[in-house]
């Protein structure tokens, strides 16, 4: 008796710890992501494809690297280097902000996108590599919405922080901010990993294989393929609707600090809509239904959101006691979605994986196929600009994609190669 009371003493410490270590890293990234986004709203969207290319040549540089890292070391080590490598990375930006008028608005906004996209995947992906290390797979049904709702809590805190002081004190002092949060995630998730590694110490130690088993598992495992093809699918539609809302900001807002604030303000309502369902819809699909339905329900409803913007194109309409654009109740509904219900039930199914594919696979599927479809999108974006297309013929592209993603995401959550939830991994 005292042995499983104190089981169930240690699982609530972990399942403290996790949510607090999400809600800081959250709040890390969105003091930080309205300066990213002010960026390409001044830009507009055909600087993206550039932007995003970039990136997925940084992904496939750094994808190698972290298989090395898990391959060789322990998960501590992996943990600790890459939390602290990017805050120091964020100290090391202070001064270039303090310097943009000499440096360039354009040369520093492209540096630190294509940083801060990098950072937050890599970030993100290694925590829930965690999560899913530490949670079997019917805990996680029941404790990942929780920890989710950590981190929007503090993605709904962090565009507020920035909102509050970047007039006030400017942006260099709030990378800082960033960094000092990073730091202290990384302290609550090594205490988790400790007491995780003290209940089962071969989790802790390294995965060993090759660096590139990652991309192996990818091409090789059905699941891991579904979820890359959906991260593809998805990403289309999400980034359809990032391109336009930079299209519309820089349309709406030549001020920066308006810009800001604006995207500061869009990232609140996106991060209240995931709250609420991590609170109210997704536990109750995750425990009922299944994670089947928790990840086909998102694509459901993107489905018509897109349908709905092809039909009716840029509108504004009453909403909210005011007057809002139909390519901003989109990017909200999509982002929103998600945040609030596809992460947490992708990342349930995770648990039902082995461990090295946890890790690398995961990662690999999180970071450069996401990118691959961000460079992809973007570049058909301003292909398709270019002939002419409209933002309804972009909606109605987007609504097939959406329709596509929905069956991907039901084979997916019923994948041959997912272990059954009751087996040890």
């Amino acid at each position: 008796m005292n042995a499983r009371r104190h089981a169930a003493l240690g699982e609530g410490a972990n399942l403290a710890l996790s949510t607090i270590a999400f809600f800081i890293v959250m709040t890390s990234y969105y003091v930080i992501r309205p300066v990213r986004d002010q960026l390409v709203g001044a830009a507009g969207s055909s600087s993206l494809p550039m932007f995003y290319l970039l990136v997925f040549v940084v992904m496939l540089v750094l994808m190698p690297v972290f298989g090395w890292l898990v391959s060789r070391f322990p998960r501590r080590q992996v943990l600790t280097c890459s939390y602290i490598f990017f805050a120091g990375c964020l100290v090391a930006f202070m001064p270039a902000f303090a310097a943009q008028d000499r440096i360039g608005a354009a040369t520093l906004g492209t540096f630190f996108f294509v940083w801060v996209s990098v950072f937050i995947l890599f970030v993100t992906s290694l925590f829930w590599s965690l999560m899913a290390d530490v949670y079997r797979s019917a805990q996680a049904r029941l404790v990942f919405p929780f920890i989710a709702f950590g981190g929007m809590a503090g993605a709904l805190t962090g565009p507020l922080i920035t909102a509050a002081l970047v007039a006030r004190i400017g942006v260099p002092p709030l990378l800082l901010v960033s960094a000092s949060g990073l730091l202290i995630a990384m302290a609550l998730l090594l205490a988790v990993s400790s007491n995780a590694a003290g209940n089962d110490a071969s989790e802790g130690a390294p995965i060993g294989g090759s660096i590139f088993d990652g991309l192996k598992a990818v091409l090789s495992r059905p699941f891991l393929r579904n979820m890359a093809l959906l991260m593809l699918l998805s990403d289309g539609v999400a980034t359809v609707a990032y391109a336009l809302m930079a299209d519309y900001t820089k349309a709406h807002y030549v001020d920066t600090a308006a810009r800001t604030a604006f995207y500061a303000r869009l990232d609140l309502a996106i991060n209240l809509l995931g709250a609420v369902l991590q609170l109210t819809l997704t536990p109750l699909i995750l425990r009922g239904a299944g994670a089947l339905w928790a990840m086909v329900v998102p694509s459901l409803v993107n489905f018509a959101l897109l349908v709905a913007l092809a039909v009716y194109g840029p509108i504004d309409i009453a909403a909210f006691g005011g007057v809002i654009s139909l390519i901003t109740l989109v990017q909200i509904g999509t982002r929103g979605l998600a945040y609030g219900m596809t992460k947490p039930a992708s990342d349930a199914l995770y648990t039902r994986i082995p461990r090295d594919d946890r890790y690398k696979g995961k990662n690999v599927v999180e970071t450069t196929v996401w990118r691959l479809g961000d460079l992809l999108v973007t570049s058909g974006i301003t292909a398709l600009r270019g002939l002419g297309a409209s933002v309804a013929t972009l909606g109605l592209i987007c609504a097939g994609l959406a329709g596509i993603a929905t069956i991907v995401a039901r084979n997916a959550a019923t994948s041959p190669d997912l272990l059954p939830e009751d087996e040890k991994r």
